[in-house]
């Protein structure tokens, strides 16, 4: 054990589970530890590092805008701020954006947001419904909206409001809906559930029976959001819109940074309903922008449905030569590889001891989420690694 991690424990709360590696240093889809030693990162920050890691757009974003200004608050107009909303409204079907810090918060403001609308078309209506197996983030409010159990016991009793119903079964939601429900919260593929896959008419039943009954649809588009699927955002997978959507991770290019985008009918908040000192700050939305205007460029989605697609084929050929792999299910570079028995943690070590980074995502799956910039070279190298992983496990 180094140093690093000796002194992490003295410090540090113990509220994560760490792989027993301390990085320093990352470029393009690789990263090296304090020993030098050179690792494949299939996690890329828990799907945060969409250009991968120093990429030059990123690098240039940051010295040019903390050169020039890091941060005024939200009472004065700042230039990134205006362009990156800018071009997340040309690009999307949303209106309107709000920016703040993280997921979580941006989970939260869209709460928010649908409660204020309710207020004001809804009689007051303020229940959301969601589902098992989804994750929303880790303040009170969006455990209890997340929809596992192992995530909200520690806390009970949580905040009121919010209706877990089964994922990808438009009956649920109906049952659950009252005159109390203001809006239905999903995503579009549950990530850290598992990377679980709805039915191709799950989204579009949604939509309806939310247009049916004047309620709000929005979309955690949190990991699914700016290419991870193969497209730009995953409501365009299932042919469907959303009343507000929710954005973070991949949007900052590594820096902090979330969003609430909303159709002009939603956007109901007022000057002083809601607002973040470090929201939208200079430095987070340069780099986002410049983030952005690169992946849009360069049809960096699409290399992520090409390569996503490659490495799904080589993962179902793994899948024909080990038994206990049961599944092989995915949309782009959000892949997930399930196994009959709880070994995914074990597997994740394992690969890590030869130069791959995993995350086991469950008990018995392991996540594949990498830089949309990968090559095909680098699947061969992960496939390799993992093949001889599990010829020495299974």
């Amino acid at each position: 054990m180094s140093d690093y991690q000796e002194r992490e424990r003295k410090y540090l709360m113990a509220t994560f589970k760490r792989l027993p590696v301390t990085l320093v240093r990352g470029n393009g889809v690789r990263v090296w530890d304090d020993r030098g030693k050179e690792y494949l990162d299939f996690i890329a920050g828990i799907a945060v590092n969409l250009l991968g890691h120093s990429h030059p757009v990123v690098v240039a974003a940051l010295r040019e805008q903390a050169e020039t200004l890091v941060h005024t608050s939200n009472l004065f107009y700042t230039v990134p701020q205006i362009q990156l909303a800018e071009l997340l409204v040309q690009n999307s079907c949303l209106d309107k954006v709000f920016f703040c810090n993280s997921g979580a918060e941006a989970n939260e403001g869209a709460v928010k947001l649908a409660r204020k609308y309710a207020k004001l078309y809804l009689n007051g209506a303020y229940e959301l419904i969601t589902t098992v197996d989804s994750f929303h983030g880790r303040t009170l409010a969006m455990v209890a909206a997340t929809g596992q159990q192992r995530f909200q016991e520690p806390y009970t009793p949580l905040p009121s409001g919010f209706v877990n119903v089964e994922y990808d079964d438009i009956e649920a939601i109906k049952r659950a809906t009252t005159s109390k429900t203001c809006a239905v919260m999903l995503e579009p593929i549950q990530g850290e559930g598992g990377v679980n896959i709805p039915s191709e008419d799950y989204f579009k039943q949604v939509r309806a029976w939310c247009d049916e009954k004047g309620l709000l649809l929005i979309l955690d588009e949190i990991q699914t959001g700016l290419g991870r699927t193969g497209i730009l955002f995953g409501y365009q997978l299932f042919g469907v819109e959303p009343d507000i959507m929710t954005l973070a991770k991949g949007l900052g290019g590594g820096m902090p940074i979330g969003a609430i985008l909303a159709k002009e009918k939603t956007s109901v908040f007022a000057p002083g309903d809601h607002g973040s000192t470090l929201g939208g700050n200079p430095l987070a939305c340069a780099v986002g922008y410049a983030s952005m205007k690169f992946l849009l460029g360069n049809d960096v989605a699409g290399n992520a449905k090409r390569i996503g697609d490659y490495l799904i084929d080589k993962l179902e050929g793994v899948k024909s030569r080990f038994d206990h792999i049961v599944d092989v299910r995915g949309r782009g570079l959000l892949i997930a590889l399930e196994f009959d028995r709880d070994i995914a943690d074990e597997l994740a070590l394992a690969c890590l001891e030869q130069g791959l980074l995993l995350n086991a995502v469950k008990p018995n799956a392991l996540r594949f989420m990498p830089p949309l910039i990968i090559e095909e070279k680098d699947i061969d190298e992960a496939i390799a690694i993992l093949e001889r992983v599990l010829s020495s496990k299974l």
